[in-house]
């Protein structure tokens, strides 16, 4: 090999000349200093500031006939970023060359590690050859090679080397990737930051599955580049076998692509792309997908995925953080039909309802501020997309505040909601001789605003007195079309509307802490007391954002149970309950809570009709409501019990339940829910809904895990959605299967069953074959 530089020569030769005298002075303690240095100095010229080279070694000798300086025992050399640790390192002066042997660590200043039993190198570091070496990058990536050289400076050549990633050797070193690509070459170029493999096989197992003349990645250093990604496989019953081929463009530091031709052996050729561009306060997304369909005719008849050939669509995304406490951005999808990107599992344009809107959001220390604009698309297979046109299309502004300093020692808060909603098409349907009116076509605007302001007292003995004071007034703009004779209440046929609501409470609580030498236990009981006028309107009003409505243990305590704006608890109500909670030394939790809610006076707003019946078969329908209570333990084994349950204030019988059995340790993680809801004719569920679900992961072996799910409608005796997967992940490759049934009665998905697979290797990509999420399942 060539000398180098001889500048470079003279530094290393300063440094390693300088440790051979200074060793064989160390025993002349008695000389001066000053004779030391001198001789220390006359050996080599003095070292360029930039570039110091610092030796650590047991033993130091220089051989002034062959002019070579011989490092030995536990070597350590640190110059320009590189570090260089071995049992001997030979300086020959003559040549430029270092010749390291024994357990050879190479540090270079990009973070790889190359260790090897005999290395050759220049002296500026940038050339050299080994023999037996193997590469370690900063992202855990290994490659091992018979032979290897660098040359040109930022060329590293390693001939016949094995390349491969194993992130858990980094803690079990007896770990063995499942897959590796042997080549008769590999070049890592500095300069373009790309791994070049030649002749390449790649193995799983030991065995070989695939050959590539040339297989060009980026190496550790590179995020982003363009390029082929792994190609990606789904099949589904309709459309067949599709493969798409993605292609990513590195377009700039802040902007990308990825362009995927697919293609379906029933269906034909689909185009799916997407741009990204990134700004210094957000991040903006476009997207867009068509197909000309080759066979229609395999889908459904009567469905608008048989009856559109030419399907596309497009979206975008968009979020901005305008400074620490506004965002503003986007979330929107048109598309030429309402089931195209459902039919073809796009992602994140698979669910059956896509939610668009446009928001605006500011969260201060005391004070919320949101603005939206929503638009429902539902995807489903009806040609004449009656359900999206029965959608409501809404705007809504929210506001909180909370005032900083207290008013007459309580706190005082304020909430602000206008909502503005606009139908194209009435929504209607029928429960046995009634209807209900989930919306109406036309528009419709509320403005709410709301004061309250409580404050709690401490007594003696320890009694929590917390009153209340509220005060609302609503202001209505009413543009909906009649619901006409099949609607049994009163409604207001007038343009506009007022209401108010004034609410005078009180809420007593009495914690009870008993202690054992071995655990604590919390018994509350809790009362409360709310005055009001009687629900002005009721049923009169469209009620758009007040429609689900469940009473059960989560909220005996609300001041106002219904779930939106648009309906107002009135009279006189009282709740009661008690609460207890215990924990013990042992690790065991135990919760509960028990109570009943009564309509003292004035009109039970529960009891009133409205358009959707919101409050029929709730279980506060009467002035003494149904028995609502919750349970549950958590104990250190990894087993928890939850319950919750509604029993009726008369017989008590189970109107609802829900119960919830898990484990979960390091190995196994399952849980089984039972929801029972006894039929409520009124609200309208005219049969009992009993469902079962259950799920389950079990980790078999090391990286490898076994899961699944089973929905059952104990009421029809069948199995309404079932799936299974296996996945094996060991943070290098990623391996999953899953099979998912679903059972389709009312036809609106294009496939009832699917098969997903998924492998990923770390560095080089993904492999996919449809969807590998399974329902109930986050992780896998």
């Amino acid at each position: 090999m060539a000398a180098g530089n001889r500048g470079q020569s003279s530094v290393i030769a300063t440094v390693l000349l300088a440790g051979v005298a200074a060793c064989a002075l160390a025993p002349l303690t008695s000389a001066p200093a000053a004779a030391q240095t001198r001789t220390i100095e006359s050996l080599a010229p003095q070292i360029p500031p930039e570039a110091k080279l610092i030796l650590a070694a047991n033993e130091l000798v220089y051989n002034r006939d062959t002019e070579k300086v011989t490092a030995r025992g536990a070597v350590q050399i640190n110059y320009g970023g590189y570090q260089l640790v071995a049992q001997q390192v030979v300086y020959d002066q003559k040549t430029g060359q270092l010749q390291a042997s024994g357990d050879i660590q190479f540090v270079e200043p990009t973070g790889n590690r190359i260790y090897a039993q005999e290395l050759t190198l220049s002296d500026d570091f940038a050339n050299g050859f080994a023999n037996a070496l193997r590469i370690e990058t900063t992202d855990l990536t290994k490659i091992a090679g018979i032979s290897g050289e660098r040359v040109n400076g930022e060329e590293l050549i390693l001939n016949r080397a094995v390349y491969t990633a194993c992130t858990p050797c980094a803690t079990d070193p007896t770990h063995r990737s499942l897959w590796q690509i042997k080549a008769e070459r590999v070049v890592q170029n500095g300069k373009t930051h790309t791994l070049r493999l030649e002749h390449a096989r790649f193995e799983m197992f030991g065995k070989p599955i695939a050959y590539f003349p040339v297989l060009e990645v980026p190496d550790h250093t590179v995020k982003r580049k363009s390029g082929f990604l792994f190609p990606r496989i789904r099949y589904a019953q309709k459309l067949g076998l599709g493969v798409g081929v993605p292609y990513y463009f590195a377009i700039a530091p802040d902007m990308d692509a990825t362009v995927t031709p697919n293609v379906y052996t029933r269906q034909g050729f689909l185009l799916d792309s997407e741009f990204r561009k990134a700004f210094h306060n957000g991040l903006v997304t476009l997207r867009a997908a068509g197909i000309d369909q080759m066979n229609p005719g395999v889908f459904t008849d009567g469905t608008s995925d048989r009856e559109v050939s030419g399907r596309g669509m497009v979206s975008s995304v968009g979020a901005f953080q305008i400074n620490p406490r506004w965002a503003f951005g986007w979330e929107v999808m048109a598309q030429t039909d309402n089931n195209f990107a459902r039919t073809y599992d796009l992602s994140n344009f698979n669910d059956r309802i896509i939610k668009n809107q446009v928001y605006l959001n500011g969260l201060g220390r005391r004070n919320y501020f949101d603005l939206r604009a929503f638009y429902f698309d539902v995807q489903d297979a009806d040609p004449a997309d009656v359900a999206e046109r029965q959608q409501a299309i809404p705007q809504t502004l929210d506001y909180e505040y909370i005032a900083p300093e207290p008013i007459a020692g309580g706190q005082l808060s304020a909430t602000v909601n206008l909502t503005n909603v606009e139908r194209d098409r009435l929504d209607e349907y029928n429960v046995g001789p009634s209807f209900r009116f989930p919306g109406l076509e036309g528009g419709t605007t509320r403005l709410t605003g709301e004061l309250e302001w409580k404050r709690q007292y401490v007594v003696p003995g320890g009694l929590v007195f917390t009153p209340l004071l509220a005060a609302r007034g609503d202001a209505l703009r009413l543009d909906m079309t009649d619901p006409g004779s099949n609607y049994d209440g009163n409604f207001d046929t007038d343009d506009s509307a007022t209401r108010y609501m004034l609410t005078a409470g009180l809420e007593a609580r009495y914690p009870i802490l008993m202690t054992t030498d071995n655990s604590s236990h919390v018994l509350e009981p809790i009362a409360q007391i709310y005055a009001r006028p009687d629900e002005q309107l009721a049923g009169g009003l469209p009620n758009e954002d007040a429609q689900s409505f469940v009473f059960d243990a989560t909220n005996l305590f609300e001041r106002d149970k219904f779930s939106g704006f648009d309906r107002i608890e009135g009279g006189t109500r009282a709740n009661v309950g008690l609460r207890y909670t215990g924990t013990f030394d042992t690790g065991y939790t135990l919760r509960g809570l028990f109570g009943q809610s009564y309509q003292l006076a004035g009109m039970n707003s529960f009891a009133s009709p409205d358009l959707v019946n919101a409050g029929a078969n709730s279980g506060l329908q009467h002035d003494s409501s149904d028995y609502v209570s919750m349970a549950g333990i958590d104990t250190p084994t990894g087993w928890a019990l939850a319950y919750s349950t509604r029993l009726d204030r008369s017989d008590l019988s189970l109107n609802r339940a829900d119960t919830r059995i898990g484990f979960e340790n390091h190995r196994l993680q399952a849980a089984m829910t039972y929801t029972r809801i006894a039929a409520q004719p009124l609200y309208g569920s005219d049969s009992d809904q009993d469902e079962l679900q259950t799920i389950a992961a079990l980790k078999f072996r090391d990286y490898w895990t076994v899961f699944g799910s089973l929905t059952y409608d104990i009421n029809s005796s069948n199995l309404s959605r079932s799936g299974i997967g296996l996945t094996y992940d060991d943070r290098d490759t990623i391996f999953s299967i899953v099979y998912e049934n679903t059972r389709d009665t009312d036809q609106t998905i294009a496939n009832d069953w699917s098969i997903g697979a998924r492998l990923s290797f770390r560095t080089l990509g993904d492999i996919n074959i449809g969807d590998t999420s399974l329902d109930g399942f986050d992780d896998y």
